[in-house]
């Protein structure tokens, strides 16, 4: 950039040499041309403007040579026709129009101009003007900026890759923090963040970016962690108890009754651990193999009659009644029916263990725009203002006091919620601690 810089303005100042040149030249012109038009039979003016004026000028030396109609020289300034010889200018001039350049033997340069004028403007009696101006102040003056130029460019040689290493080293600081925190990430160090204080703009969106990362991170970690922990006490629990009672069992001869009280309760803890694993795969699986849908087109009403008849004999057995609301005759969706199946029995099953005799639970599905809204209700105990932000939760329980043989593993919502989300759709919970609890699966139209 330096060196264009300085290249321009080399060139800028040449030309306006030379146009300054030049166009003193032609006022030198004119006022020969004047003197030899107008005051043609004035010789001494002639003479004084060729062979003084022109020659003691301090800038700018011109050379004039005037030939009559014969071509006989009537006037020369001093010393031109060693710098420049007659037949020099005009073998020069032949081969150019206008204003040319002569290089002279002695090593100067000129801009000359060759042309004719009547003497006294009669027309009778046409002379020639040679005239010409001494460049070497000009070229002076083009040395002396290439000098500086030159100069110019060695120090800018110097001082520019310093002066930019520094500049770009420190608008990189920002990034080497960033690489220098990241390098720092372990899964127990998550807690670090970037200060992204006096950044500049562009640094400060890639450091919020990454502090937003961390937490992410953080937040999977810590839920990561806390699901860890919570499958190992799961799975221990059932473990355990086959454990403890085979080796009860082992401890001494048993009759055939109590070996087959002892299996079937290691047969009980087996269809529990394994329901808990079949929850953990479907839940694992269904976050990592995408939107793998089996969608057909259902009856939701039907799908909901089919439910309610399932569960209908349980909730006969505690006193609670189980209906579906009334509606149109079908409400068709485009969903897989055995995942809605599970979801929608999922919250059947748990408003019914939260109703007690004489509640009731209320199955409805009924179209909003271009959703779908499939609706569980209870009038059972309700959820707590401080639980339902987390009901959603894997290993989750509302009801502390419930125990794991009758309270489930706390899957049944998180599994609701992932089935929801593989549709496209969400779930929203309403409860009224006392007076019930109303889940709604909202689902896209297909």
């Amino acid at each position: 950039m330096v060196a264009a810089a300085t290249g321009l303005l080399y060139l800028a100042l040449a030309d306006n040499l030379r146009r300054i040149s030049e166009q003193s030249l032609r006022d030198e012109l004119g006022v020969c041309r004047a003197l030899v038009s107008e005051q043609g039979g004035n010789l001494h003016a002639l003479h004084e403007e060729v062979e003084i004026d022109s020659a003691v000028r301090r800038y700018q030396k011109f050379y004039i040579r005037v030939f009559d109609a014969h071509g006989a020289v009537l006037s020369t300034t001093p010393g031109m026709d060693r710098a420049l010889s007659a037949s020099l200018f005009a073998q020069t001039a032949a081969q150019h129009q206008g204003i040319f350049k002569i290089d002279s033997p002695t090593g100067a340069s000129y801009r000359g101009v060759v042309s004719t004028v009547p003497r006294g403007g009669n027309g009778n009696e046409v002379w020639t003007l040679q005239v010409a101006v001494d460049l070497t102040q000009e070229q002076v003056v083009l040395e002396r900026q290439r000098v500086w130029i030159w100069t110019l460019l060695a120090a800018a040689l110097v001082i520019c890759p310093g002066l930019g290493f520094a500049i770009a080293r420190r608008s990189t600081r920002p990034l080497r923090e960033v690489a220098e925190t990241a390098r720092r990430i372990e899964s127990s160090t998550l807690n670090e963040r970037i200060h992204a204080e006096g950044y500049p703009v562009e640094i400060r969106v890639l450091a919020v970016a990454f502090n937003g990362m961390l937490e992410r991170l953080e937040e999977s970690f810590v839920r990561l962690s806390r699901f860890s922990a919570d499958i190992a006490h799961e799975l221990r629990t059932p473990v355990n108890n086959i454990r403890g009672e085979t080796e009860v069992a082992l401890a001494r001869t048993r009759t055939p009754e109590e070996l087959l009280e002892v299996v079937g309760s290691c047969l009980e803890e087996s269809v529990r651990l394994s329901e808990l694993i079949e929850s953990l795969l479907f839940l694992a699986r269904s976050e990592s193999r995408g939107d793998h849908l089996h969608r057909t087109e259902v009856d939701l009403r039907r799908l909901l009659t089919d439910i309610c008849e399932y569960y209908e004999a349980a909730a006969s057995d505690i006193g609670v009644t189980i209906s579906v609301s009334p509606g149109d005759d079908s409400l068709m969706a485009s969903v897989d029916r055995v995942l809605l199946l599970r979801a929608v029995g999922n919250l059947t099953s748990n408003a019914l263990a939260h109703c007690s005799a004489g509640g009731s639970v209320r199955l409805s599905a009924k179209q909003q725009g271009e959703q779908i809204c499939v609706e569980v209700r209870d009038t059972g105990s309700g959820i707590s203002a401080e639980a339902l932000p987390h009901v959603f939760d894997r290993f989750y329980r509302a009801d502390p006091a419930r125990s794991r043989n009758s309270g489930g593993v706390g899957l049944g919502l998180a599994i609701v919620q992932q089935i929801a989300v593989m549709h496209g759709g969400q779930v929203k919970i309403e409860s009224n601690p006392g007076h019930g609890t109303t889940v709604t699966i909202i689902l896209l139209k297909g």
